[in-house]
């Protein structure tokens, strides 16, 4: 069984992808501000990314790198011959009008395009690392994806969020990583969701290609947005209820993780924290991190530098 990776990456420092930005943002914007580019910053953490897939999942064939028109610096440099771009106007066929995107859910929903994809694919963000060696097994078991997740309650089946909810008169609905599974959880007709987290996805071609071959309307409804939209659902969350629905998966509950959102404590706590869950987990991912400071930046890229060696 030939297994591909998928990873999608932006560099929101390129001046020729804020000068896109900018012209739907509008002039008075600044599209270099931290509100901004809070998800396109990058500190070239794609390399150990590529590279911890490199050698700790040596059985993938090819790792598919979409981008929009952009090269890392560490691909300009040496030749990783598993490794090929891939550019949005590669896979985005008839929704080319939709382009250019700054939105990473547009482009989660026509990755299935990629030319030559295999099957079985694993979908990493450009956060998310190996760091420690993975098997076939960890990914699809006779075919079929193993989905780490937990069976939650919709946000309004949460009486206590409804709750305080409506004492704070929140009425604007906005987009977020949860939201995202939810929507396309209701839309198959389910009760509860089974919520995921931020570790590396996969996915059969196939339940994709099917599903939007019957509801075009709802490949659209998630391409059009250039940016997040609250209507929008996740790619992964559509998998992954397919599959659960069809029974073509296998479920576990243990994400074997090491995820870190903030960087607000001290260093020590973040250096006991990754030297007490390094041998269990299999997946670290780093969110935000160039809001690290220059010494928690340095730590943590120290740390990715080994594993990848």
């Amino acid at each position: 069984m030939q297994i591909d990776a998928v990873v999608l990456w932006v560099d929101g420092g390129d001046v020729n992808h804020q000068k896109k930005m900018m012209k739907y943002l509008g002039k008075d914007v600044d599209v270099t501000s931290r509100k901004v580019q809070d998800r396109f910053n990058q500190v070239e953490e794609i390399e150990f990314t590529i590279k911890s897939i490199i050698k700790n999942a040596p059985y993938i064939e090819n790792i598919y790198l979409v981008t929009d028109n952009q090269t890392p610096t560490f691909l300009k440099k040496e030749e990783l011959p598993k490794v090929k771009l891939i550019d949005h106007m590669d896979i985005f066929g008839s929704y080319q009008k939709y382009l250019p995107t700054f939105n990473c859910l547009p482009i989660e929903t026509v990755m299935a395009n990629i030319p030559n994809l295999s099957e079985h694919f694993i979908y990493f963000n450009d956060d998310c690392f190996l760091i420690n060696k993975t098997k076939e097994t960890d990914f699809f078991v006779e075919g079929n994806p193993v989905l780490r997740g937990k069976w939650t309650k919709f946000y309004e089946d949460i009486w206590i969020r409804e709750f305080f909810n409506k004492v704070l008169k929140k009425k604007k609905r906005v987009y977020g990583y949860k939201l995202g599974q939810q929507n396309i959880a209701k839309s198959l007709g389910f009760k509860k969701y089974f919520k995921f987290d931020h570790t590396p996805h996969p996915l059969r071609k196939s339940t994709i290609k099917k599903y939007f071959e019957e509801h075009p309307d709802m490949e659209e409804l998630n391409v059009k947005h250039r940016f997040r939209h609250p209507d929008q659902f996740t790619l992964q969350g559509l998998a992954n209820h397919i599959e659960i629905k069809n029974k073509t998966c296998v479920l576990k509950n243990d994400y074997q993780l090491l995820y870190i959102q903030s960087y607000k404590k001290a260093l020590l706590y973040y250096k006991m924290l990754f030297f007490l869950k390094r041998r269990k987990a299999l997946f670290m991912c780093l969110q935000s991190l160039d809001k690290a400071a220059p010494n928690k930046l340095a730590f943590f890229k120290e740390q990715l530098t080994k594993i990848i060696k």
